[in-house]
């Protein structure tokens, strides 16, 4: 009886690890002025060893991102990759798979091995998919960035990394990355 106890544990925790945290990304680039600009995203998108497929908007220089189900994912490679073909980000969205997830208004998390900062919630629990907008330098307009600035005192958003603003533990250091988030449902 103890060894299907056991058994059936081990499946659950298994089939957890497989679901994918992130597993759609919606991103907008922007400079582009052709379909030659929109191409040079598109290949260097699909070449990040996480995705699985990209689907191109060339009117609104949008591209919808499915990730592979490995849970390896670095929203800094979607930035990298399309000023590597040239132009910048212009709004990056993430549809995030939350379970259980108590959220704090400008409060750290640590979730799926990243470390989230919530601008906004209302010390809320999260269950389901929530679609999120990462809204760090670089991820955004400047305006929006500025306008984003007034909902945080803390010197993290400034900088993308952990501060004194951020409390520590032993796997937190200055080098961490902090993703800065907007949830928007």
């Amino acid at each position: 009886m103890k060894q299907k106890i056991f058994i059936a544990i081990i499946a659950i925790l298994v089939s957890n690890l497989s679901i994918s945290q992130v597993s759609k990304i919606q991103l907008q680039a922007a400079g582009l002025t052709c379909s030659m600009c929109s191409k040079a995203v598109f290949k260097s998108i699909s070449a990040i060893a996480f995705v699985k497929d990209v689907k191109a908007d060339i009117k609104t220089s949008s591209y919808t991102i499915q990730l592979k189900d490995e849970n390896v994912w670095d929203f800094d490679a979607f930035k990298n990759a399309v000023e590597g073909a040239g132009f910048s980000v212009a709004k990056l969205s993430a549809d995030v798979n939350f379970t259980n997830v108590k959220i704090e208004k400008d409060a750290h998390l640590k979730y799926s091995g990243k470390t989230f900062h919530f601008l906004n919630g209302n010390n809320q629990t999260l269950n389901g998919v929530y679609t999120v907008n990462i809204v760090d330098k670089d991820f955004v307009t400047s305006k929006e960035f500025k306008t984003n600035s007034k909902l945080t005192l803390m010197k993290c958003y400034d900088t993308g990394k952990m501060e004194s603003c951020c409390s520590k533990s032993s796997t937190n250091n200055s080098s961490n990355r902090i993703y800065h988030l907007i949830l928007k449902n």
